[in-house]
């Protein structure tokens, strides 16, 4: 069982104070996270990818691979590459370069994205919105298993055996694909064979089972050995002292943020009831102390399967003390008990 975080280098203004940090200084808090939690014995460290000001994980790529040069245990990925909108062969050539800055390290996890603007920035029609990531997918897999590559596809110049480099560390760099619940996404990383990650960010996590049994039964139908694939899940959570402590202050900038880009999708203002619904066991967010959170991803992980857990903070801007101290505890109490209990679980299934 593998935990870790991600983060999306949020640069909203801060609800206490007002002010709106720079992407420079977030961006240098971040390097920091990722140190730290090596430091701590995480698993896995991601950082996402968005094309807008309160946000500043445009070039993820870059921020860990300024990470992998400071750590020593870590897994690093994106979380996630848009690939609708990359070039296949620069993804891969970033992240065969973090691989080796890292002495293999690093993983991919690509989707559509569920903010769309990369497409404008970059040049794409969201009319293409699948074809673009099916093709583009495509030639990232042919890049992955071969040093040289032909391509010839429809929103792409075409090119014969060339060879993409660096190449990995990693006999195969791995690739995940990243969800938010979508059947034919399911069904693409079951019959491609390939990790997938699910974004459960809101409502019951256990609704998400059949998309699961989903992924596995393309994955068999497809030759696949369904049990050896694996399946993450990235949520919303922080972790203090106290959950009363978790909760003053993980509330305020959660509840600014999703109001924030709430208005932008015509969501309703969030409230405090939704919030503490959310943090029930069978609720999406896992905000509390460390026992708290541990026996909800234990009780998630006994329902859903899933191999690695993905902490998703923070929400919107906190003070960088505040994330540091839930990173430490997220490595040194949360994740020993979480492996240890499941352990304990997994050996009394089998024998």
């Amino acid at each position: 069982m593998e935990i870790g975080m991600d983060t999306f280098v949020e640069t909203t203004p801060d609800v206490r104070t007002g002010k709106t940090i720079t992407h420079a200084e977030r961006l240098r808090e971040v390097v920091e996270e990722i140190v730290l939690a090596d430091k701590v014995g995480l698993d896995i460290f991601g950082v996402g990818e968005h094309h807008r000001k309160e946000f500043g994980d445009s070039a993820s790529a870059i921020v860990l691979a300024a990470g992998a040069s400071m750590t020593q245990n870590i897994r690093l990925t994106s979380s996630v590459t848009v690939l609708s909108a990359a070039d296949p062969v620069r993804v891969f050539q970033e992240f065969a370069t973090i691989d080796g800055i890292s002495n293999g390290r690093a993983e991919i996890i690509v989707g559509r994205g569920s903010m769309v603007d990369a497409f404008p920035l970059f040049g794409f029609d969201l009319n293409d919105y699948e074809t673009l990531f099916e093709e583009k997918l495509e030639l990232l897999l042919k890049i992955r298993d071969s040093e040289k590559v032909t391509w010839r596809g429809g929103h792409r110049p075409a090119f014969k055996d060339l060879g993409i480099y660096p190449r990995p560390v990693q006999d195969q760099l791995p690739i995940w694909i990243g969800s938010g619940g979508n059947q034919e996404s399911a069904i693409r990383a079951g019959m491609l064979g390939l990790p997938f990650v699910l974004a459960i960010i809101g409502g019951s996590p256990l609704r998400f089972a059949p998309i699961v049994q989903l992924y596995k039964k393309a994955a068999a139908h497809a030759g696949h050995d369904a049990s050896k694939l694996r399946v993450a899940v990235h949520s919303l959570g922080f972790v203090a002292e106290s959950t009363q402590l978790a909760v003053d202050q993980y509330f305020p900038p959660t509840q600014a943020s999703f109001n924030l880009f709430g208005k932008e999708r015509r969501w309703g203002d969030y409230t405090r009831a939704q919030f503490d619904a959310e943090r029930t066991l069978e609720g999406g967010l896992y905000v509390g102390d460390p026992e708290t959170v541990a026996n909800k991803i234990i009780y998630m992980h006994k329902k859903l399967g899933f191999t690695r857990f993905m902490m998703h903070m923070p929400v919107g801007t906190m003070p960088h003390e505040e994330v540091m101290r839930a990173i430490e505890l997220l490595g040194t109490e949360v994740a020993p008990r979480v492996r240890e209990e499941i352990a304990r679980w997994e050996a009394e299934q089998t024998g």
